[in-house]
């Protein structure tokens, strides 16, 4: 994000001479550029101008020359002597450009240098050091070590080098005490990664009077050769055969010569100071300069040494299996949707790769250490073209990160002419006076906007003249539309995001200020669609009352891969045709998406147990993803056009089933009350009872049915798993896990489960409102009866029974035993169910029940079971 420097940001708009760093933050934050953080320095004091009294070289065993100085710096700082009297401070320095007669920066002890360097008195080749004069590197000023910091030779005037006396504040002369702001922008915004951007919001929040410093730059710049013409600096073609939706790479190259360039010339410490402050390192004069105009205007440049190309220079898509070197020393391997800047050797057209247009250059070309003629390159790139690139190659790049925002598309020619005034000022080139143009930026269309929109839209009650002024602030042409209350508005070329009229009001929004924006509770129509759908009602009372039970949600994402399918028993060659395979999937060993919950929702319960958390209930409502091989293929449909409603049943006929479904796992104690209490392990009773209380509070009435063992999936066990059937629709499965699916998952034994099918669960659901019966006031007459019935006769069966033969005057049954010990034949077992007969018309006497339990007894004859006594 931008570094902002105040004293860099006053050169385009006024400011207050007291302007803190909290100040300007709260500024631009009013106009929607927040505050990431304010960076303090990273260098205390005390550091002070120093006048070196003497300086003695001392040669050194090793070879290497020491110069033992004596430094002035002022009364406050120099030491004492015997008798009291302020002498110069004794330092060791190894800088050869050390001299008398010098003024130098001394950090003394004390001072607390970049990466936590403090300086204290030491002693060294047989003296004490009492202080240090520092070089740009040690300074964090720059990447100059061969050293130290001569301010006689340093950045500043005659006069003000003059002026300085041993002792003076050099923290504050050397910028070395002001912190620096960070901010965050919004990716539509992306002018405001330059401090023209920058200073114009400033403008915009306090009305602070701003001046555009394209507008000089444009004046200056000569009048360029366009496309077509000849005689400019050197042949430029764009040539791209495979725009991007229709959109070609680049519409504008801008280039311009600087000759008789020195190379040795060094960057000046105020743009290095810049530079620096703004997250960037120098590298060289003229790499500095190309950065400098990036940070102050918005506009990437890029330099070439001009003696090592041959035109003409070519705009094109890179070819299939070509390759690019960058100047990182990373090899690519390009692709056709790469845009590239070719020159032409040996006549051979556009055959040598430059570099990766809007990204990064390559390692042939670039200026060097011997470069004397320099070429520069402003170019205006897609914003799509860029970003592919970028993200394709992994190399994000501080152009590409202005070029994917969007690029102002008449900077070029103002950028050209800045870069190449400080070639020449800092580094004593020639500018050329036939830089070329090739322009193919089309002209922006006016937007028709209805005034009235920024109070539909937002309700801010802002008059007709003060929308018209905020327009034209911003940049805008404002003329009057075809009727009244209409005005037809032409964008600036530095905001490519507004193209609309919803964009216009929301920058009027913006500048009037969202907390402007009136905050109403729009009036909610009464209608009976308003609200939640049944099934969205149900959704909400699944989830509620697996919560209320104990269980804990969570959402997972939906991938699987061949370890799931693994640890769950599936056989992949009959699983992975009917499943949905990801493209571009998140991660490479999960490609498709779940057919159940149970496989995603392991991961998170695996990830809990390996923490440590061996008591482990989740559940998850989720889509699941059932793919269909004989589906028809899906159409590819043009975007930015509404889809016919053929186009969309054909879009609806490919896509995969989705039906909601419900899982919950169940591990470790089911019951744990203390060291003095009860203790459980959870077993195929939990999740039933789990599924069960969803099943009750949906009113849906579920049976359980156990297949035989070789019908049991291969996930569950084939003795504590059963089909969860509504009549005779399966809804899922509930029981525990197959011991070899515990043990692949590093599972509890016993660890229980249900999954159920909640679209099909909610098909049978009626939905009509239940009658509510009358309450008898008759007392209940609760009894116990205990039946001895075959192994093969299930609980659910007796019960059917039991209602059945009772009638209307059954209020409730419960089973509360299930007996199968030495007192019971082998094949048989005890079930005894806890009954409350209750009639609505009358108290039923002894005769009445005795007649009930004969009526169940011969009921359950036919089933083998006998009433025990």
């Amino acid at each position: 994000m931008p570094m902002i420097d105040i004293d860099w940001l006053k050169e385009h708009v006024e400011v207050p001479a007291d302007l803190t760093y909290e100040q300007l933050a709260k500024d631009l934050v009013r106009v929607g550029l927040e505050e990431e953080e304010i960076h303090a320095s990273q260098v205390t004091g005390p550091i002070v101008v120093g006048y070196v009294v003497d300086c003695t070289p001392e040669p050194q065993k090793n070879g290497k020359t020491i110069n033992w100085c004596h430094v002035d710096v002022g009364d406050e700082y120099n030491e004492t002597d015997e008798n009291g009297d302020k002498v110069p401070r004794g330092i060791v320095c190894g800088a050869p450009n050390m001299a008398a007669g010098e003024k130098v920066v001394v950090t003394l002890p004390g001072a607390v240098l970049p990466g936590d360097f403090k300086i204290e008195p030491r002693k060294t080749y047989g003296h004490i050091s009492n202080g240090m004069c520092a070089s740009e590197r040690e300074l964090g000023l720059g990447n100059d070590h061969n050293g130290i910091i001569l301010l006689n030779h340093y950045d500043l005037s005659k006069e003000e080098a003059e002026a300085l006396k041993p002792g003076d504040d050099a923290m504050h002369l050397l910028h070395l005490d002001q912190p620096v702001l960070e901010i965050n922008i919004t990716p539509d915004r992306g002018y405001t990664l330059s401090y023209r951007g920058v200073a114009r919001e400033y403008h915009h929040s306090t009305g602070a009077a701003y001046t555009d410093p394209v507008v000089a730059l444009n004046a200056k710049a000569p009048k360029p050769v366009v496309e077509g013409d000849n005689g400019g600096d050197v042949a430029v073609e764009i040539d791209d055969g495979n725009p991007i939706h229709g959109v070609p790479g680049c519409d504008r190259y801008y280039a311009r010569i600087v000759r008789g360039f020195n190379p040795d010339a060094p960057t000046p410490g105020w743009m290095r100071r810049r530079l620096i402050r703004a997250g960037m390192r120098s590298i060289s004069l003229a790499v500095d300069i190309t950065n400098y105009v990036m940070l102050d205007l918005g506009q990437p440049m890029h330099a070439y040494d001009l003696d090592k190309i041959e035109g003409p220079i070519v705009v094109r898509r890179a070819n299939a299996g070509e390759h690019l070197t960058t100047l990182d020393g990373k090899d690519h391997e390009l692709s056709p949707e790469d845009l590239l800047i070719t020159d032409s050797p040996n006549g051979v057209r556009a055959s040598r790769i430059l570099g990766l247009a809007g990204v990064m250059g390559g390692l042939y070309g670039e200026v060097t250490a011997e470069t004397r003629n320099v070429f520069v390159e402003a170019a205006h790139f897609d914003q799509v073209t860029i970003a592919r690139s970028a993200r394709r190659h992994k190399t994000p790049s501080e152009a590409s990160k202005r070029f994917e925002r969007g690029v102002d598309d008449q900077l070029q020619p103002a950028a050209a002419q800045m870069a190449a005034d400080l070639l020449a000022s800092c580094g004593g080139g020639t500018p050329s006076d036939t830089p070329v143009d090739v322009d193919r930026t089309q002209a922006r269309t006016r937007i028709d906007f209805r005034l009235t929109e920024t109070k539909r839209l937002t309700g801010l009650d802002t008059s007709d003249e003060r929308i018209r002024q905020i327009l034209e602030d911003i940049g805008c042409a404002v003329s009057e539309g075809a009727e009244p209350g209409r005005i037809l508005v032409l964008p600036p070329s530095w905001r490519p995001d507004l193209n609309d009229p919803c964009d216009l009001v929301e920058e009027v929004a913006r500048l009037v200020g969202y907390d402007e924006i009136p905050v109403t509770m729009p009036p909610a129509p009464v209608e009976s669609s308003i609200g939640l759908t049944p099934n969205q009602l149900r959704q909400r009372q699944v989830a509620d009352e697996l919560a209320e039970y104990g269980l804990v949600e969570t959402l997972s994402y939906p991938f699987v891969g061949s370890a799931d399918f693994k640890a769950f028993g599936y056989d992949e060659d009959d699983i992975e045709p009917v499943s949905v395979e990801v493209a571009n999937p998140l991660a490479g060993d999960r490609p498709y998406l779940r057919r159940t919950i149970l496989p995603t929702l392991a991961q998170t319960v695996q990830r809990n147990i390996r923490r440590g958390i061996e008591d482990v209930s989740l559940y998850e409502l989720g889509h699941v993803y059932l793919w269909d091989p004989n589906a028809p293929a899906i159409p590819a449909l043009p975007g930015g056009v509404k889809p016919t409603d053929d186009q969309l049943e054909a879009l609806d006929a490919g896509l995969p089933e989705q039906p909601l479904h419900v899982a919950a796992i169940l591990t470790g104690k089911a019951v744990e009350t203390g060291w003095l209490g009860e203790r459980r392990a959870v077993d195929w009773t939990d999740a039933v009872e789990a599924m069960r209380r969803v099943a009750d509070r949906l009113g849906a009435k579920v049976q359980l049915d156990q297949p035989r063992s070789r019908d049991v999936p291969a996930q569950w066990h084939p003795g504590r798993a059963a089909k969860v059937m509504v009549g005779d629709v399966f809804v899922g499965m509930v029981g525990e896990l197959h011991p070899h699916v515990n043990e692949a998952l590093g599972f509890p034994e016993h660890s229980a489960a249900f999954e159920l099918d909640l679209t099909a669960l909610f098909s049978t659901l009626n939905g009509k409102p239940v009658q509510a019966k009358p309450i008898s006031t008759f007392p209940p007459v609760k009894q116990d009866l205990a039946f001895s019935v075959p192994k093969t006769i299930s609980a659910e069966q007796l019960k059917q029974a039991i209602v059945e033969a009772a009638g209307d005057d059954l209020e409730s049954i419960e089973l509360f035993d299930v007996y199968t010990g030495d007192q019971m034949e082998s094949d048989e077992k005890s079930l005894a169910y806890a009954v409350v007969f209750r009639s609505p018309d009358r108290t039923l006497q002894a005769a009445d029940t005795e007649a009930l339990r004969a009526a169940i007894v011969e009921k359950a004859a036919p089933l083998g079971a006998q009433l025990r006594a």
